[in-house]
């Protein structure tokens, strides 16, 4: 059996996009910096990620019902910081630091990110200390000129 420093140095060899996961529920937006978020399939489009159940965020995405991924581009690696919990902001002060919108669930989105993909969520399963959400997609925006902000073995690359 592993242990979890050498499972963590493992992940770490694999690049992965740095993303913000938002939503919004009557209690105002919350968000968390998510590495664990990606498709599922893409008939019907869906979505999952995957949240530790100690998250702050988590409530308001589970009474929300609906979720934003956010892909951060390598303009917005101090965003990253902030939602990751590298900085004094915490809850909706987070949000305070840049501009928001949002598409159709009403989950926070950033018009500067390089993907939105906003979703509803669907499903849950709840496996050790981790929440699998699964959201279909309602829509999409994106900068295709915009470079991502890729996580790599503990740190950023532009």
């Amino acid at each position: 059996m592993i242990d979890v420093k050498q499972f963590w140095q493992a992940i770490g060899q694999r690049a992965t996009g740095s993303t913000i996961v938002t939503a919004r529920s009557e209690t105002g937006p919350a968000g968390l910096l998510g590495l664990s978020a990606t498709h599922l399939c893409a008939d019907p489009p869906t979505m999952m990620v995957s949240v530790d159940k100690r998250t702050s965020a988590l409530p308001t995405i589970l009474q929300a019902r609906h979720f934003a991924l956010n892909y951060l581009s390598s303009a917005q690696r101090e965003l990253a910081d902030i939602f990751g919990g590298k900085s004094d902001l915490k809850g909706a002060d987070r949000f305070a630091t840049t501009s928001w919108s949002s598409l159709v669930t009403g989950a926070p989105t950033l018009a500067e990110a390089a993907g939105v993909i906003d979703c509803e969520l669907v499903e849950i399963i709840e496996r050790y200390n981790v929440v699998i959400i699964f959201g279909r997609v309602v829509a999409t925006s994106g900068n295709p000129d915009a470079a991502p902000l890729v996580h790599f073995r503990g740190g950023y690359m532009p």
